[in-house]
């Protein structure tokens, strides 16, 4: 029908334009209506901004709110497992658009929906929805476009059907693309992904990560650049006092969830990094031993730093700073020298230097080896008594 009226119906500009405002004023019933408000209750709205919703939701003829809101409850409360109504480990197609056409082997899971049995206003769309639904997915545009400029053919397939088929395609994104395109800066454990061009085509509903991780947040995107329309529209009711109390997740949660998986990520990029051994692995030596063995064995260059002893051999011919100051240092501390005495070493050289440690020295180094031999190894004085 909509391939159709788009192929046989003149394209006027006025109906063109009131098609895709209905297209987001309806949009906009599911993602600040449905969705965020009466699913989610992510803030709070006058009567009469809640009835205006519950309106226009209806124009996109998924459901009721009653419906809608406990199944995503559902979906919410049971993420990709059987009792997920459209769990995206079906497949894409099923979880796009095939839960609505295939009967399910079990119902959703079970999901609390008593603040929408009490509620007059959802109570009354759910009632009344069926002539709610087609009068304002069908007729109301139709009455637009033909009283405006004579163009009910153009307001019931264009403003009508076609728009209905974009909305309900919207929606479906929500379930299909949005665990499949993106990536999970909040948690990688279940399906939900953040991704701008699910965002583009969902009114703002892309970035599904995070809404899974703080679904009573009433954002969806929370940096300026990240599309979510449907975040301001609902600032825009609180502007003109249709709405309050907009619920925001603490930051300090929001940016833990992304330290975690940052280190997630570090983990396992470091499983295929080779670590250099601790003391622990490593055999303890006297200073003097560390000693008597740099002399005897000319083929071992040994270094002490940081109460390690590294063997340089192999790399003492690739020193930036040349092979006679490493020489220099053969058998001797050289902690104060790598440390800025002569140069303050880099990262690189602090990681390639610990690979090359073969003992720890039993007293740490030369300051504390002489400190022990003359006794001066008591508790120092408080410079504050």
């Amino acid at each position: 029908s909509a391939l159709y009226g788009l192929f046989t119906t003149t394209f006027i500009w006025q109906t063109i334009i009131f098609t895709i405002i209905w297209y987001f004023l309806t949009g906009f019933g599911i993602t600040a209506g449905y969705h965020r408000l009466f699913s989610h209750r992510s803030y709070e709205a006058k009567l009469s901004l809640r009835y205006f919703l519950l309106i226009l939701g209806a124009g996109s003829v998924q459901g009721s709110a009653k419906w809608w809101s406990r199944g995503h409850r559902a979906h919410h409360r049971y993420t990709d497992t059987d009792l997920d109504p459209y769990s995206a480990h079906k497949g894409i197609f099923y979880s796009h658009i095939g839960w609505l056409l295939f009967k399910p082997r079990r119902k959703p899971g079970i999901s609390d929906i008593n603040d929408l049995i009490h509620d007059s206003s959802v109570q009354w769309q759910h009632r009344n929805y069926l002539s709610l639904a087609f009068f304002m997915a069908f007729i109301f545009p139709t009455l637009v476009c033909g009283f405006g400029w004579n163009d009910y053919r153009g307001g019931y397939f264009f403003a009508g059907i076609l728009r209905l088929v974009f909305v309900h395609h919207s929606t479906f994104c929500v379930n299909s693309l949005a665990h499949y395109l993106g990536d999970a800066p909040f948690d990688d454990r279940r399906t939900p992904r953040d991704h701008y061009i699910t965002a583009l085509v969902t009114l703002g509903e892309g970035y599904h990560n995070f809404h899974h991780e703080f679904p009573s947040d009433y954002r969806n995107a929370l940096k300026w650049f990240q599309y979510d329309p449907t975040k301001y529209i609902i600032n825009f009711f609180k502007l003109i006092g249709l709405a309050n109390n907009l619920k925001k997740f603490p930051q300090n949660e929001i940016c833990k969830g992304r330290y975690t998986m940052a280190r997630k990520s570090l983990d396992r990029f470091g499983q295929n990094i080779i670590w250099p051994k601790e003391n622990i692995d490593l055999p303890i030596i006297s200073y003097e031993q560390y000693q008597e063995l740099s002399k005897k064995n000319h083929n071992r260059a040994l270094i002490l730093i940081a109460g390690f002893i590294h063997d340089v051999s192999n790399f003492i011919d690739s020193h930036p700073g040349g092979r006679t100051i490493m020489k220099n240092y053969i058998g001797k501390d050289a902690t104060v020298a790598f440390y800025g005495g002569i140069h303050d070493h880099n990262t690189a050289a602090h990681n390639m230097l610990a690979m090359m440690r073969v003992a720890v020295c039993k007293y740490g180094g030369e300051v504390e080896h002489i400190k022990k031999r003359l006794g001066h190894n008591q508790t120092p004085t408080p410079i504050f008594a």
